[in-house]
């Protein structure tokens, strides 16, 4: 076979590739996010009552803020590792 004919194959596969793995990691999360949503505020309410505590607003905002501040600290530090590495 003519070489151009095995560069015109390889970058067809390569490029079917990326688009199946996209869609395939595409699906994968959607299901994912789907069996296990995101804490809003609404289910930090329900799991204060299962555990006995009288959920005020007050509490739910401080606890919401705390997990995105811990959300946000822990993507800081992976940053300031990635520079460190450099």
């Amino acid at each position: 076979m003519d070489t151009w004919i095995w560069i015109v194959i390889v970058t067809v596969a390569l490029i079917g590739g990326i688009a199946l793995g996209f869609f395939l990691a595409r699906k994968y999360m959607m299901d994912y996010l789907e069996k296990n949503p995101p804490i809003n505020e609404e289910m930090l309410r329900m799991m204060m009552m299962q555990m006995g505590q009288k959920p005020s607003q007050k509490k739910i905002n401080q606890m919401m803020s705390m997990m995105n501040k811990s959300t946000t600290d822990t993507k800081s530090a992976k940053d300031r590792m990635k520079a460190s590495k450099k």
